[in-house]
This record gives structure tokens, C-alpha cells and sequence, in this order.
């Protein structure tokens, strides 16, 4: 399809999303979607199974990445479009991203355990599945074993920023995600800006070959929407979007679809790819 609409923001249970990458595609198609991107957290474990998955049907599966990283005082996310996902460079730092996430939970469950909640890694694992492990994992287990009754309330009073249980990650640099995208000859676009409010970082991330930046996102204001607009046409971005999508099983419960661009992105997204050595 070369008209519609494109989700390029989605998770699959390669990283905390509900959906299997086939049963994502099927959800895409369903939906009539033209194209969607999969982008889970430090891993492309998905975009195989997703690619395969939507063979023979409508749906256009745009091979992607969603790398978290650290600053200061909280979280930056850099996704990577159209990237070579069989890139040794970046197959590398996503391991090591796996490993410390790893760590992280480990060290999360011993300041539970010292809160009273006692859990085993294998409980958050096994929300986890095949996909990276991560936070939203420890909240499932915490509601499964009572100590809770929503992600949210884990995330307010333990393992949300500021909250006593709480562990940094592996300091990962927003730019050093932009160069890995870059050797990856993908574009990396700046997630949902408007959770971030990181933007003083935008000039540094544009000069150091940023593409693109995520306007389209359901949690965004109107008045933000409009603004990351503005900003992408000063620093000649790709305007990009998504709907977050983590499946039907998420305490997000947004809807695959929810946010969206026009297919004309992905062609440009492309473009952008090829322009800085990527392929077709």
C-alpha cells in the first residue's frame, strides 16, 4: 500500500507488550492500518516474526526499536526507524541493555524485599516471557501477588522514579541511542517529547543526526502537538507518531491505531534512511 494510515509506535511480548508480533499484525490488518512500526524496548526480537506475519496481507511492517536511556533526572526514549536489525554494532548494545535491565530488576527486588514484598525474579520473569524484562514486569508480579492492586499504584509508592525501590539503569546517553540508530542505518526519532520535557536536549540531538521526532502520540496536548509541529519544521524533522500500543492486556489500554500518521511518513522515513546509508 502506498495510501493510509501508519502506527509507528508499537510493542509486542518481545519486550512488555500483550501482543504477539503475528497477533500485532493481525490487529494492523484488522484495523486497516497501512503500515505499523514494531519498537519494543532494547530488543528487534519481534521484527522477524512480524515481518513473516504480514506477508500476504495489506499491513507494512516498518523494522524498529524503541532504546531507553538515562539523563539526570529521569528517562529519554529514542526510537529508530528502518533500521538494519541484523547490525552487529546493535545487536551489542542492545544485549548489554538486556543484561543491565537484568541487574536492575535484581537489585529491585532487594529493596522490595526490604519493603516487605517479597518476590523471586522468576515471578516477574514469567510476565516477561521471550521479551526484555523490564519495570512493568515487577508491577504485574506485585498486583499477581497481592502486595497491589494496579501498575500504578507500584509504579507511585515502589518502583516509579523517585519511589523507594527504584534503580537506575546502565547510564546510556540519548546520544549514544542516535549514533547506534545511526550505525544501524535507521533514523532515530525522539519518543513522545512531551513525557520526556527534556526539549532544551533537541538542538544537541539534531546536531548530533537526529530525524525525526514523535508528534502524533495520545498523550500529548493539543498545545504539544502543535509545538513538537513547530520544532520539526525548524530543524527539518520528520514529524512521526504512534499510538504506544502495548497490546490488550496492558493497564495502558490504548488502542492500536490511536494515534497515527499518514503512510507518506514511512516513505520519508525511508528516504531519510537511504539518504545516510540505509537500505531499501
Amino acid at each position: 500500500m502506498s495510501t493510509g494510515r501508519a502506527d509507528l509506535h508499537c510493542h509486542t511480548t518481545m519486550s512488555d507488550g500483550t501482543f504477539t508480533p503475528t497477533e500485532l499484525v493481525e490487529e494492523a490488518a484488522r484495523r486497516g492500518l497501512a503500515a505499523i512500526a514494531v519498537t519494543d524496548h532494547d530488543s528487534v526480537d519481534g521484527i522477524e516474526e512480524a515481518l513473516q506475519a504480514a506477508k500476504g496481507t495489506e499491513v507494512y511492517v516498518v523494522p524498529g526499536v524503541e532504546i531507553s536511556t538515562d539523563v539526570s533526572d529521569g528517562e529519554v526514549h529514542i526510537l529508530g526507524f528502518c533500521i538494519n536489525y541484523k547490525n552487529e554494532g546493535l545487536l551489542g548494545l542492545l544485549e548489554s541493555q538486556r543484561e543491565s535491565r537484568m541487574r536492575r530488576v535484581e537489585q529491585m527486588l532487594k529493596k522490595l524485599a526490604a519493603l516487605g514484598i517479597s518476590l523471586n525474579k522468576e515471578d516477574v520473569l514469567e510476565h516477561a516471557g521471550e521479551g526484555a524484562v523490564g519495570r512493568p514486569h515487577i508491577a504485574a508480579a506485585m498486583v499477581r501477588a497481592g502486595y497491589v492492586l494496579t501498575w500504578d499504584e507500584a509504579f507511585a509508592h515502589y518502583i516509579g522514579f523517585h519511589a523507594p525501590a527504584y534503580v537506575s539503569r546502565s547510564k546510556l546517553t540519548p546520544f549514544e541511542a542516535v549514533e547506534a540508530i545511526l550505525t544501524a542505518q535507521g533514523v532515530p526519532v525522539l519518543a513522545h517529547p512531551g513525557l520526556a520535557d527534556k526539549d532544551e536536549m533537541i538542538p544537541g540531538l539534531v546536531e548530533c543526526g537526529l530525524g525525526g521526532i514523535e508528534v502524533f502520540y495520545p498523550h500529548h496536548t493539543q498545545a504539544q502537538q502543535k509545538r513538537y509541529e513547530s520544532v520539526a519544521d525548524e530543524y527539518g524533522l520528520i514529524a512521526t507518531g504512534g499510538s504506544d500500543c502495548h497490546g490488550p492486556l496492558s493497564q495502558s489500554g490504548v488502542v492500536l491505531g490511536s494515534a497515527t500518521t499518514d503512510y507518506g511518513v514511512v516513505l520519508s522515513l525511508h528516504r531519510r534512511a537511504l539518504a545516510t546509508g540505509g537500505r531499501e
